[in-house]
């Protein structure tokens, strides 16, 4: 779970940020995602939405059947920020897609959380997102590997999950139990906490 290095992250780039359901949302791009969503949704107190993926079944492009559209399920979302959380972006036009829509719905500021950013297809599409104003800012772990060119990124925060992965190896070589490095229920709360009563 990244759950806990992303929202720190987020945190730590975005002073300005309201943590509660009239200023932000959490958006699943697609119906597999909604149980992470949701547990970002609990933990953070703030509201969920959704796309589901209509496709096209009776065609095959590329060995799967195309995307039609991205139709979205949930409370309205103009004047909020969003975070989009997903497992990975490979060549990005989805999360764009996704973020196009969400613009168009009055969405304010647009965060993307991916655990791996692969970006397959190159930079370029981000660029022209991020230039466009489509998206705000993509968080990806550093549990992959990250080009030269994708660090320069304006559109770019790496995720560290160094110390993390080093806690879990650490437990396991001492044949403890990490079931309290999977809950990190109480450290975002913790930090949330602190972020709220800063002054």
């Amino acid at each position: 779970r990244t759950s806990y290095q992303m929202i720190k992250a987020m945190l730590r780039t975005y002073p300005d940020l309201s943590i509660d359901p009239d200023s932000l949302m959490i958006i699943s791009p697609d119906e597999g995602g909604m149980a992470k969503c949701m547990y970002y949704s609990s933990v953070m107190g703030i509201d969920l939405g959704m796309f589901y993926k209509r496709r096209d079944y009776s065609v095959i492009v590329n060995g799967k059947n195309p995307i039609v559209a991205h139709e979205y399920l949930g409370r309205n979302v103009k004047g909020k920020d969003v975070i989009i959380v997903d497992d990975m972006i490979s060549s990005g036009d989805s999360v764009i897609d996704v973020a196009q829509q969400l613009k168009n719905k009055g969405a304010k500021r647009i965060f993307v959380f991916a655990t791996f950013g692969l970006f397959c297809n190159g930079l370029a599409n981000m660029d022209k997102a991020y230039e466009e104003g489509v998206i705000t800012k993509i968080f990806t772990t550093n549990l992959v590997y990250r080009t030269p060119e994708l660090l320069t990124r304006d559109w770019y925060v790496e995720v560290n999950l160094c110390k993390y992965v080093a806690y879990i190896i650490d437990t396991m070589n001492h044949d403890a139990t990490i079931s309290h490095l999977l809950d990190q229920s109480q450290k975002i709360h913790t930090v949330l906490d602190k972020y709220k009563n800063k002054d």
